[in-house]
């Protein structure tokens, strides 16, 4: 209902003002760390639920390689976003608060360097769904798998 009523009001303000505002962004009112099995202690995901009534859940996978870090993103030499790759059995090693804005996760790949901020996470929970498969399509066009390279 507050998440209806603060469109609503934001709506008629920017009319008034014909300037964008917007709502305070959703912030977590839960986080749970998933296993897998689980009765074992190796960590697959994160359920999160916001305060707005949306919950989501993210593997371990899916949030590593949309990782908000600086070195996540890299380009090669024609300006083609490099895909992160082999990441299928990652797991969370822990998730620590950064202030009362986000979360840092640190992986089992020994990557722990993106802060994942509520709206980030909210937005990766939003379009979870198109960004997965952006990602796999980036895969396949790149030649590469989710699947860790097998070693010789």
């Amino acid at each position: 209902m507050l998440a209806a009523t603060c469109r609503i009001l934001t709506v008629k303000v920017a009319r008034i003002l014909s300037s964008s505002s917007s709502c305070p962004p959703p912030r977590p009112v839960n986080i749970i760390l998933r296993s897998n099995p689980p009765s074992s202690q190796i960590l697959k995901g994160l359920d999160v639920e916001f305060d707005n009534g949306e919950k989501y859940s993210y593997s371990a996978e899916f949030l590593r390689v949309h990782s908000p870090a600086a070195n996540s993103s890299r380009k090669s030499a024609s300006g083609e976003v490099k895909v992160v790759s082999g990441r299928r059995h990652v797991a969370i090693m822990s998730v620590e608060p950064v202030g009362n804005y986000g979360i840092r996760i640190a992986f089992d790949d020994l990557h722990n360097t993106g802060i994942y901020t509520w709206n980030f996470l909210h937005s990766l929970g939003e379009l979870k769904f198109h960004r997965m498969r952006q990602y796999l399509q980036a895969l396949k066009h790149q030649g590469l798998s989710r699947d860790p390279p097998r070693k010789k």
